[in-house]
């Protein structure tokens, strides 16, 4: 017997959501939902009030809704009762499991260092990086005196995997790296 469409895309998020450092899953308004810290950083959702969606809902940074909307309209949407607040829409089986996991891990990133963080990180992706499963962060300091972010190697003595490499000054083109353990891979 063949799996449902909207099973495998639930799957394919759970796993990856599962494999980030303390979440945890429930069902909340219907669907199932994705926590960090008790707070909402991803809610799948399976044809929500017969939109005709089987996607995943994610928070998002300020600008990056309306950007990757005007990209790939096909891919992303504005959902609805979060869109509002900049949340972005994933049309799940228009992304592989690069750039999914990509987006889940910047949505837990967002959740997991809201109020405590003096970055603001933003994520564009164009037609092209999405076929590949890359996208290039764009990093604004919010004050002059700002720590500058982790630019810690992956690989170096006491750097946990899963911590972004950082090719310059401005923090632009993190890499993707493997493992999970201390941070995302993908900001």
């Amino acid at each position: 017997m063949k799996a449902k469409p909207f099973a495998r895309q639930l799957k394919r998020v759970r796993r990856i959501c599962l494999e980030l450092p303390d979440v945890m899953e429930k069902i909340s308004h219907g669907e199932p939902t994705f926590f960090v810290k008790k707070r909402v950083f991803a809610m799948f959702s399976n044809n929500h009030h017969g939109d005709g969606h089987v996607g995943v809902w994610l928070t998002a940074p300020p600008g990056l809704q309306e950007a990757l909307i005007e990209e790939a309209p096909q891919v992303y949407y504005r959902p609805p009762y979060v869109g509002s607040s900049g949340w972005i829409g994933v049309e799940l089986d228009q992304v592989n499991d690069e750039v999914l996991d990509a987006h889940l891990r910047q949505a837990w990133h967002l959740v997991m260092r809201k109020g405590k963080s003096n970055v603001r990180v933003a994520q564009r992706m164009s037609p092209e990086s999405l076929q590949r499963g890359h996208g290039e962060a764009i990093v604004h300091r919010r004050t002059a005196g700002a720590a500058p972010p982790d630019r810690r190697r992956s690989g170096a003595a006491g750097a946990p995997s899963g911590v972004a490499r950082w090719d310059d000054e401005r923090g632009v083109r993190p890499r993707q790296v493997s493992g999970t353990a201390g941070g995302c891979g993908v900001i």
